[in-house]
């Protein structure tokens, strides 16, 4: 299993989410990769100079580039789907049945998730 932050995990983190730590520190204790996309670093690189914290955290996370094969299927699956969301669509494009994504907000990407039928856990946090 893959551990998979959007951009709302990003933000709980930064604003000292234990919930957000505890996923991390169990993804670390079973060895699970941790991961995100390109377009999620987007939203939330803000102010590079007062964002230590998130730095520190992107240097221990695989951050996913969105290339032309990827943007084709993102495309396609927000097609399916019905959804706008470029990120939130490459984020579901980048997990794996079984793969669990951190989300503030799970609504467009459990539909991603079954429009893609892909086994995702999707959690609130």
């Amino acid at each position: 299993m893959t551990l998979l932050l959007d951009a709302g995990a990003f933000i709980a983190f930064e604003r000292g989410s234990r919930v957000v730590q505890a996923f991390l520190e169990r993804a670390q204790r079973g060895g699970e990769p941790v991961r995100t996309t390109a377009g999620v670093v987007a939203q939330v690189w803000r102010r590079p100079a007062a964002q230590a914290t998130l730095s520190r955290l992107l240097r221990g996370i695989e951050e996913l580039p969105l290339e032309s094969s990827g943007a084709r299927r993102t495309g396609v699956l927000l097609g399916v789907a019905k959804r706008t969301d470029v990120v939130d669509g490459s984020l579901v494009d980048a997990a794996r049945d079984g793969d669990e994504i951190l989300t503030s907000d799970p609504g467009d990407l459990v539909a991603l998730a079954r429009a893609a039928g892909k086994t995702l856990l999707v959690t609130r946090i």
